[in-house]
């Protein structure tokens, strides 16, 4: 006998049928399922821009769901509207007992599904773990407190990890229990507001697939090339996870049974994944603007509104920041490497409020997500738990050189240094003015001039950090 006669399935950040906690316990529990996808307008309406690369993704992730439930004689609901208006609408039309969702653990989130509990009534809501290997308080230290530094951490996630935690959830065997219905329409992109036309990766669980099978050729060389990004030495998955198209234990299992330095590297980026979302939880201020070391809640940041418009637009003058801030704009996407540097180049170069940065991060990155966005920005502005050191400041240039020594990466995405020479590539004002005439490259013309001189701005940055540590 089963739990319940009918249920929803409620997907959010987990556009997938396979390895899927919410779904296998929903079918596992009831005699018939229905799967529902809702466009939340709280969020949607926050987005200016009407081509917003995350909803198309998140859309034709939902197309393939909806034909994939059709082929098993289901369908999609797809509802747009506030949360904790529809779903429970929803859910005492269809008259069932429980709506099953995966767990989401940022505030705003937090805050929705209380709602939505509270709005549901007798209906209940389970909440099932699925995006993380370990939420918030399965990995404490010996005292029971949540971890503030990330290596020991990282020590105590891998000794826990087994085969128990890696485990996928067999959903196939129960499909028989998805709700029959005829066949639907499926919504047009435009019917939320929104219309295609930037997105250049594939969505889905197919468009997952392929990136794996593809990053599963370059793995054992991930330590060595993930640094540069001239290399395609990254997963290209970061996309796929924020918006579950691929199970977090699936890769966490692939890279475990992989070995080698390669794999052990990439499955301690999944690590810092589960250690940021750990502190959001312990700590859910940190979504809310607030700094995790209190002595640098307020430093005097300048805030130069002009010097932020360059950094934004990719005219900074340091050819590696641009490129990087280019591509950002262009594609959505930008490189590990580049997030620190642009970051650190942001805050302790230009001295603009790290808040500033995360928030034009929040509005462009394609693979968004407000745990990581949050803990890789502390981190570079030495304002989180475990960051960089105040005192370390990344030199743009030496940066420059090292992850992208041939400039192959900077002139890919600054065409107008594409004829630069090698020697001048990382620091064109340098060049000697023939030099520029006979590249083609002249100086605060076809590209600018640095906006600001490193090392005096690193001195005024210790000297700013040095007055906020002292309070």
């Amino acid at each position: 006998m089963k739990r319940h006669s009918r249920a929803v399935c409620w997907l959010r950040r987990d556009l997938r049928l396979t390895d899927h906690a919410a779904l296998y316990h929903a079918l596992k529990e009831s005699e018939s399922v229905y799967c529902v996808f809702l466009f939340d307008s709280d969020i949607l309406d926050r987005l200016t821009d009407k081509q917003d690369r995350r909803v198309e993704f998140i859309w034709l992730s939902l197309l393939e769901l909806h034909e994939r439930l059709e082929s098993l004689g289901s369908a999609l609901l797809v509802l747009h509207g506030r949360a904790e208006e529809e779903i429970p609408g929803l859910a005492r039309r269809l008259d069932v007992q429980a709506v099953y969702c995966n767990r989401d653990y940022e505030p705003d989130a937090v805050h929705r599904d209380a709602a939505v509990e509270k709005a549901l009534g007798n209906i209940a809501l389970h909440r099932c773990k699925d995006q993380v290997i370990f939420e918030d308080a399965e990995i404490l230290t010996g005292t029971g407190k949540p971890y503030g530094v990330f290596t020991p951490y990282r020590n105590a996630w891998l000794r826990k990890l087994d085969d128990f935690y890696l485990g996928a959830y067999p959903v196939a065997r129960y499909l028989s229990a998805l709700a029959r219905c005829g066949p639907a329409d499926f919504p047009p992109l435009e019917s939320f507001g929104f219309s295609r036309g930037k997105l250049d990766v594939e969505a889905g669980e197919q468009g997952a697939k392929k990136a794996l099978e593809d990053f599963m050729g370059r793995i054992d060389q991930y330590h060595r090339t993930r640094d540069f990004p001239a290399l395609d030495g990254t997963s290209h998955l970061s996309v796929h996870l924020r918006f579950g198209t691929i199970s977090i234990r699936k890769l966490a299992a692939l890279a475990c049974s992989r070995g080698g330095e390669g794999a052990a590297s990439w499955l301690s980026e999944l690590a810092w994944r589960d250690f940021y979302h750990m502190l959001l939880c312990h700590h859910p201020g940190l979504g809310k603007g607030h700094a995790f070391k209190p002595q640098f809640e307020n430093i005097a940041f300048t805030n130069d509104q002009e010097k932020f418009a360059a950094w934004c637009e990719g005219r900074t003058g340091y050819p590696l920041i641009d490129a990087g801030m280019r591509k950002l704009n262009r594609t959505g996407r930008m490189h590990n490497r580049l997030r620190m540097v642009t970051a650190s180049f942001l805050v302790k170069d230009l001295h603009v409020d790290w808040r500033w940065g995360e928030k034009y991060f929040a509005a462009h990155l394609l693979d968004f997500d407000l745990a990581a966005n949050n803990g890789g920005w502390q981190w570079a502005a030495s304002t989180g738990c475990d960051a960089q050191p105040w005192f370390r400041i990344f030199n743009p240039v030496t940066q420059s050189k090292k992850f992208d020594p041939k400039g192959r990466f900077i002139r890919l995405h600054l065409p107008e240094l594409a004829n630069c020479p090698d020697r001048w590539i990382h620091e064109p004002w340098l060049m000697p003015e023939q030099d520029q005439q006979h590249c083609g490259v002249i100086m605060g013309q076809t590209y600018p001039f640095p906006v600001v001189d490193h090392a005096k701005a690193k001195i005024a940055t210790l000297a700013m950090y040095k007055e906020a540590s002292d309070h």
